[in-house]
């Protein structure tokens, strides 16, 4: 019995290191925009991130490149359900387009990506 509850409190502390912003940075940054080699961390599309671990509850708060963006949903639903597959239980992930992306909101990582395809950026 002592072993199971060690076990479980094992398991809980494994999953509270999963709801950081670390971890959803870096779960962030293994989704790319199929149009473009670039994560969506690094293109700058997540415009908001709120975690709150004590209620495994995260909300994102992202965009796309261009409005119409056939991927928009299936992308949104992407982060979803990664962020649920980290540990969160409530996961909310809203598309917006105001303000509208711009290459300015590219992290720096994701501009040196694109100079090395030869993008003039």
């Amino acid at each position: 019995m002592m072993n199971e509850k060690n076990e479980m409190k094992e398991l809980e502390e494994r999953m509270a290191d999963n709801l950081t912003k670390g971890a959803v940075v870096r779960v962030l940054r293994d989704i790319y925009d199929p149009e473009i080699p670039v994560n969506i961390w690094d293109l700058g599309l997540v415009y908001a991130l709120e975690i709150d671990a004590d209620r495994k509850s995260v909300y994102v708060l992202m965009t796309v490149t261009a409005p119409g963006c056939p991927v928009a949903e299936p992308l949104r639903a992407m982060v979803e359900d990664r962020l649920r597959a980290l540990g969160f239980e409530d996961v909310k992930v809203e598309l917006t387009f105001d303000p509208p992306w711009s290459i300015d909101r590219m992290t720096e990582e994701g501009k040196e990506i694109l100079r090395a395809m030869g993008y003039p950026i």
